[in-house]
């Protein structure tokens, strides 16, 4: 887990104490003090910073406007090497250090523009400073002078920025005031009125909801002045004042207060840069109006995200009922291609158990592996929703999904009697009494076995899912997040429970149908590696896998073994089911020799021009990687007045395979999407710029599609999450890019 990582966590945990640890970061006039002294030919600068902070030696810079005067090399200390997460390896300075610059020229006086720039110990970086200092200059051949001590920015900008001074410089509370009220049932507006001679950045306002029954979308703000800055490159800034407008949605109808934190920075056009500043402000959500009458149409609600009202339904509802409406949630996704590989896993862990095997055991075994499966499932989602990081992404790297698919070949040969998975006769010896009274260990390893399957098999996300994840990383509450989490978790188990205990009823005791189930199960666990590959391996390769699995299937079934005079009914059926089996087989096999990649249509290929090549000629996305190529690709597409649509996706995300396959494909959905730019985020690396991009959308997975105005300006209401069919996906981007 790297630094960043860790210091979100921990900004996590000690939310509640964030204020006044906010209201103890000093100003940087405060911690970064100084003195000027002129001797015959140079200027001395003498630099004291306050302990737990530091000055980067590469970020200073000194120039002069005043008429006769021309500025040396300066000669800087020798600092200290800091291994820095912004800008590499640099050298900085703490404590006191003197930096000497030479000059020639006759005046009396100059001055001398600083540009510095520093961090503090706690994770806090200042913006880039330019500081002016008047230094009084050493007449020619005469004796030293000094100008007035610490009265540079040291000293001036904190009475200035104070307010005891009488200089320029206001306090943010002055020179950047902000009012907010609600101007609709489902609309916020939030005014911002900048002093003159101030500005307020784009890209840096944030509103969240601190204490309310509302959830908020995206900020819709319009266009800024183009400004070139030192520290964020080519941006855009409000100057005199801005709206900015808000939909949200709202979990009750009565009158509530509702408290904000808004985010924001600024600068001052003499040069001042204000570090990241939050403000809170409570404003009075008015009562939902009902009333339809009058000569005023009333105003359609701005839409909701499915994912956003679960969210509201967590925050606001009645835990009982939260809680039995994600358990119905969780049986739903129990029918999703995400969950259904565990089917067979547990049921070969339970055919496993031989002849001995009971209703109540197998029952008892379910019970284990869904219970491992939701304390898991519920605690990595609350870390990932804590840490804003994608823990299952991790799961899915390429050495563990192998590593674990070589374990389900395992099993697969050991239900085909290659071999008896079981513990050195020496350990079985001294656990055969306890093994014999309560089989603790088997109920162990199947926990395992589901906590595994949990953050491996599973990578899906979907509305609740992310919903429940939303309420513990920005609301905080950990229980309610956590509870639905599990709740959710359970409902997904249910299913496994039914397929447990009917196991258990419906396996026989003893007797070749024994073998024969257990080959069964066998072949499914060789399926599931399969599937786990396909997250990894080229579609061609892995059309090939299912080829080879269809092929151990009609060898299985007998499709090579000649049928005797005395076969019955029962065997000529399975020598013509593995007939069928191995032609599929080799049709797959076609396929995968014409670059298909779909096992329900591997000849899709086969007479060239064939579907994947027409998709690909309706639908082409552009790939994007970071904030800045997304911001890019917004602002071509809000200069040609197109909308836009953003798909994430990964390798081992099961669903986005289904939207590919299923979807997009679809003739009504590249209809509603024709008029669009279409961006795809492929976050399969999951490194630094991948997880950069989901933090900025404050996504937790795919699939994710976003939708964007003319504007470039997301409509937030309209995010899909999940697996969406092509019927509801093509209306829903129709009603998206054409709003």
């Amino acid at each position: 887990m790297n630094s960043r990582v860790i210091w979100l966590l921990l900004a996590t945990l000690l939310w509640p104490g964030l204020p006044p640890l906010a209201q103890d970061v000093l100003p940087p006039a405060q911690v970064f003090l100084y003195e000027t002294s002129a001797e015959q030919g140079r200027v001395l600068i003498d630099w004291e910073v306050r302990p737990a902070h530091y000055l980067y030696r590469e970020r200073f810079g000194f120039s002069t406007t005043t008429p006769g005067i021309e500025l040396g090399e300066p000669r800087y200390p020798t600092g200290i090497m800091h291994e820095d997460e912004f800008f590499g390896r640099q050298e900085i300075y703490r404590g006191n250090f003197r930096i000497e610059i030479p000059y020639r020229g006759d005046a009396s006086d100059m001055t001398l523009n600083m540009r510095l720039q520093g961090c503090a110990d706690i994770g806090l970086c200042y913006p880039p400073l330019n500081w002016p200092a008047n230094i009084e200059l050493v007449a020619t051949g005469g004796p030293l002078a000094t100008a007035a001590a610490g009265a540079g920015p040291g000293a001036d900008l904190a009475g200035l920025i104070g307010g005891n001074g009488s200089g320029d410089f206001l306090p943010p509370e002055q020179a950047f005031r902000s009012f907010a009220e609600f101007t609709g049932n489902n609309e916020l507006t939030v005014r911002w009125e900048i002093a003159e001679g101030y500005y307020l950045y784009r890209d840096q306002f944030s509103v969240t909801v601190s204490d309310g029954p509302v959830q908020l979308g995206s900020p819709v703000l319009p266009r800024g002045t183009p400004h070139e800055d030192e520290y964020f490159g080519r941006t855009e800034v409000f100057f005199d004042g801005v709206d900015m407008v808000i939909a949200f949605s709202r979990g009750a109808a009565s009158s509530a207060p509702v408290t904000l934190t808004l985010g924001f920075q600024g600068c001052a056009d003499g040069g001042i840069c204000y570090p990241p500043l939050e403000r809170e402000l409570t404003v009075m959500l008015p009562a939902a109006s009902t009333d339809t009458g009058g000569a005023a149409a009333a105003t359609p609600a701005a839409p909701v995200s499915e994912q956003d009202r679960l969210a509201g339904l967590i925050t606001d509802a009645s835990l009982p009922l939260v809680l039995a409406t994600f358990f119905g949630f969780g049986l739903l996704l129990a029918f999703t291609p995400c969950v259904l590989p565990m089917v067979p896993i547990l049921s070969g862990i339970i055919a496993g158990q031989g002849k001995n095997v009971t209703t109540l055991r197998a029952f008892n075994l379910s019970l284990a592996y869904v219970l491992g499966m939701a304390v898991t499932y519920t605690a990595a989602g609350a870390v990932a929703a804590m840490a804003g990081a994608q823990v299952q992404a991790f799961f899915q790297q390429t050495w563990i999904l192998v590593l674990f698919a070589g374990l389900f070949v395992v099993l697969a040969m050991s239900m085909f009697g290659f071999f008896t998975l079981q513990m050195p006769a020496a350990i079985q010896s001294r656990l055969a009494d306890v093994s014999g009274r309560q089989k603790t260990g088997t109920f162990v390893g199947t926990a395992i076995m589901g906590a595994l399957s949990a953050l491996i098999v599973s990578a899906c996300v979907a509305p609740p899912l992310v919903a429940t994840l939303a309420v513990i990383g920005q609301s905080g509450d950990v229980v309610r997040g956590s509870a639905s989490l599990f709740v959710m978790s359970l409902g997904m188990g249910a299913p496994l429970l039914l397929v447990g205990a009917s196991a258990g009823k419906l396996l026989p005791r003893a007797g070749a149908w024994m073998n024969a189930i257990k080959t069964f199960f066998g072949v499914l666990l060789l399926g599931v590696a399969v599937w786990m590959l396909e997250r990894i391996l080229p579609g061609a390769v892995v059309l090939a896998l299912w080829a080879g699995l269809a092929f151990i299937i009609a060898v299985f079934l007998g499709a090579l073994e000649p049928l005797g005079e005395g076969a019955g009914p029962g065997r000529r059926l399975g020598k013509s089911a593995g007939a069928m089996a191995g032609a599929y087989g080799l049709i797959l096999l076609a396929g995968a020799a014409t670059g298909g990649i779909d096992p329900l249509q591997p000849l899709a290929n086969f007479a060239g021009g064939g579907g994947a090549a027409q998709v690909n000629q309706r639908l082409e996305f552009r790939s994007i990687k970071t904030v800045d190529d997304l911001q890019r690709e917004l602002q071509l597409a809000s200069a040609s007045d197109q909308p836009v649509m953003l798909d994430f996706t990964a390798d081992w995300c099961v669903s986005c395979k289904e939207m590919e396959r299923n979807t997009f494909p679809n003739p009504d959905v590249q209809a509603a999407l024709s008029g669009a730019v279409l961006l795809k985020a492929d976050v399969t690396a999951n490194d630094d710029a991948d997880q950069a991009l989901l933090r900025h959308f404050g996504i937790f997975g795919p699939p994710t599609i976003a939708f964007f105005d003319r504007s470039g300006e997301e409509m937030a209401g309209y995010r899909l999450v999940g697996f969406v069919g092509a019927a509801p996906f093509a209306a829903h981007a129709r009603a998206a890019l054409t709003n």
